[in-house]
Order: structure tokens, then C-alpha cells, then sequence
């Protein structure tokens, strides 16, 4: 690590970090759902049908409020008042653009923003930026089929981009760190296989920078989503992501879920054991990149309801069919946010990611079900507490 970077992870802060929470913007009809999967769907369809699928397996989650349209406005605004309330600070929209259009964007763009102004809650983009697959649900022993490629050529990159500043970036809701608007990208091999090669794709991010800035909005700060274990069939792996966030120029990298950390040996490994070896990791990312790590944490996982329910289940077919984190209480999900607390000041972080505030279908979630309530909401709120932004 740099210099500026070690020292930055040795601070001790007494603010309290920005809570974000990842918003995986699928409860609601978008049309190329549709016709993939026909008129209405939506992926409640899929949390609807689970089972369990093995003795004590907690399958179906049940949403406490309902299967909710998130693209009605006020349906999102009850959700927004909720994660103030408990102290979530920053919704980070996974957010897609293929075939030369967004995708599942009409949660954020006609529930969400109408909804906030500055002051309130914040957003920001998680570019995911992968391959969209036959997952919805999928079923064993199909062949894998992209149904929408997530590379961009240059001059698709710069459309995408443009989009982002005029829609997103001018919000006055949108979160900044440091005064800089903050975007994360989900998988950085992807991105430079579409752009063609790591120095054209650190040219296009440069580019990109200057027309940030001059939009009259800043620097950008550009955040990458690290992993050491491929979770997605269309994830990208093998890479060096340490030499490859240094040569694209990002500014901060953060995870987006434990299971890119972190192997499940068992059918349903313990929180605490996963909880443990992830917050370990914490130390061992910041020292092998060259920029600061911001903590994350998890809620649970269980993709079994990604899996078309009358296969058998066997996590050796690989992803949705993946071994579980059991035992994913609100208490202890509140001892994996002290930790990260803790971490965030000690290395002076100003966002803890948290997965997620809706991925229902991979069994991690801060909406509260009909089990837990609003049981992990109210830890952070316990160990964040609110706090104007």
C-alpha cells in the first residue's frame, strides 16, 4: 500500500459512517421481464413459490408488508421512512444497462427519487455491469443462457455514462463522499473486455471524469465491487484485482456480499463462522490494495428460491444451488455491525455497505418477514444510530 493509504487505514474517527444498503430493483414489471417471463412478472413470483427443501430449511420468506410494487411511489416512500427511522442512510441501486437502454430502473427513477430531496435519504448507482442470465429461476442441468451481455463498447459506455450524469448524478439526493458524487462498479473484467483493453477502459473512466466534471459536479469517485470468489455463473474470475483497481484509477473498493469472500463448507454454515472469516478479511483487503476498503456486511444467503423447485437440491450443481448461512439472526447480525463499526472508525471509512435492503431471493434482506420482523433494521439502528448526512 501507498503511504496515504496506510495511514489512512490507521485513523480513528468518531463520525459515524454512512449505512448503505444494496436495493436490488427487481419487485417490479419491467418489460423485458415480461417477455421473458411473461405479463406482470415480477421476482415475488419466485419468493412466492419457494419450499423448503430440506429438514428445518426456512423457506418460503414471507415479506411482513406484502409482495409490494417498489415503482409506486408510495409504497417506496413507506420503505424510505422505514430505513430512515432505523437509521439506513443510502440506498446503492444495483442498476443495469443493456442493449443500449437501462434495465429494472423504474424503482429508482419513478418510485424512489420523486420521493427524496436533499437532506433525506441518499442514493447511489451499483453498476451491475455482469451478464444477465437464465436464473429466474434456473433449473438443473440447463445450459447456461445470457440474455443480456454487460460489456460496452466505448461509445455505449459513454451513452451509459451520459445517462447516469443527466438522470442521477444532478439529483440532489445522490451521495457524495467527500463532496464527490460516488459510483460503484460491480465487475471490472467485464468492463474492460468490453472496452477492449485495461488502457482503453482507464481512457473511457478518464473521460468519463472529465465530463463529471464538467457537468459542474466534482471529481467522481469511483468505488469497485472486489471479490475473491465468483458467486454469479457470468461473474468474471481469475484476475488481479489489486493491479487492476490501481490501473483503471478507482478511488475506494468495498464487497457486495460475504459469499464473494467467503466459502459455505456446510449446507447451512453458522452466521458467526462466516461473520468472523469476513470481518477478518476486512484487514486483508485493505493491505492488498493500494486504495481504502470500506466494511461490509451481510444479512444472510439462501439462493434456493433462484432454483426451480421441484429439482432435487444439491449445491455441487453450483449457483442457485449453494450452501446457506443458518443461524442468521438479528443479534447476530448486530455483533457483525459492531465489528464494522468498529473497523470503519479505526480505518477512518466513511460507508459500510450492507447486502442487502431486498435481495429475497438469495435470502438476504433487511425488509423485515414475517420471522424476524423488523429485527435487524432495529440493530442498526441500535449500533449506527441516525445521523444527518
Amino acid at each position: 500500500m501507498t503511504d496515504n493509504s496506510t495511514s489512512h487505514n490507521k485513523k480513528t474517527s468518531s463520525t459515524s459512517p454512512i449505512v448503505g444498503a444494496y436495493y436490488f430493483p427487481n419487485y417490479h414489471v419491467d418489460p423485458r421481464n415480461e417477455d421473458w417471463h411473461g405479463t406482470g412478472w415480477t421476482e415475488w413470483e419466485l419468493v412466492k413459490r419457494a419450499e423448503p427443501r430440506w429438514d428445518g430449511h426456512q423457506q418460503p420468506r414471507i415479506p411482513l408488508r406484502g409482495y409490494e410494487d417498489e415503482a409506486d411511489p408510495a409504497v417506496m416512500a413507506d420503505k424510505i421512512a422505514m430505513a430512515t427511522i432505523h437509521g439506513v442512510n443510502a440506498f446503492l441501486f444495483d442498476w443495469y444497462w443493456y442493449s443500449g437502454r437501462p434495465y429494472l430502473q423504474r424503482a429508482l427513477e419513478e418510485g424512489f427519487m420523486p420521493q427524496t430531496k436533499a437532506g433525506g435519504i441518499q442514493f447511489a448507482l451499483m453498476w451491475a455491469n455482469h451478464d444477465w442470465a437464465n436464473i429466474h429461476p434456473m433449473k438443473r442441468g440447463t445450459p447456461q443462457t445470457i440474455q443480456e451481455h454487460g460489456g460496452l463498447d466505448a461509445h455505449q459506455f459513454r451513452v451509459a455514462t451520459d445517462y447516469m450524469i443527466e438522470q442521477y448524478f444532478i439529483h440532489p439526493s445522490y451521495l457524495h463522499i467527500d463532496g464527490r458524487p460516488v459510483l460503484q462498479i460491480y465487475d471490472l473484467p467485464t468492463l474492460v473486455y468490453g472496452l477492449g483493453s485495461i488502457e482503453a477502459a482507464r481512457a473511457s473512466l478518464d473521460d468519463f471524469r472529465q465530463r463529471v466534471t464538467n457537468a459542474g459536479l466534482g471529481d467522481l469517485h469511483l468505488n469497485a465491487i472486489v471479490k475473491d470468489v465468483t458467486v454469479l455463473p457470468q461473474e468474471s474470475a481469475g484476475f488481479d484485482g489489486p493491479g487492476l483497481v490501481a490501473a483503471l484509477g478507482f478511488d475506494s473498493v468495498t464487497s457486495y456480499v460475504w459469499v464473494h469472500h467467503v466459502e459455505l463448507p456446510e449446507l447451512e454454515t453458522p452466521y458467526s463462522a462466516v461473520a468472523d472469516e469476513a470481518a477478518d478479511g476486512w484487514e486483508v483487503l485493505s493491505s492488498r490494495y493500494s486504495v481504502p476498503y470500506y466494511p461490509n456486511v451481510t444479512v444472510g444467503w439462501d439462493s434456493s428460491p433462484r432454483t426451480v423447485q421441484s429439482d432435487l437440491f444439491d449445491p455441487a450443481q453450483g449457483y442457485p444451488h449453494t450452501n446457506t448461512i443458518a443461524e442468521a439472526t438479528p443479534a447476530e447480525f448486530g455483533k457483525a455491525l459492531e465489528r464494522a463499526r468498529a473497523f470503519a472508525q479505526q480505518s477512518d471509512s466513511p460507508l459500510v455497505t450492507i447486502n442487502a435492503w431486498n435481495e429475497w431471493t438469495e435470502g438476504t434482506y433487511l425488509e423485515p418477514d414475517t420471522v424476524h420482523l423488523h429485527g435487524h433494521l432495529e440493530e442498526i439502528l441500535r449500533v449506527f444510530g441516525s445521523h444527518k448526512l
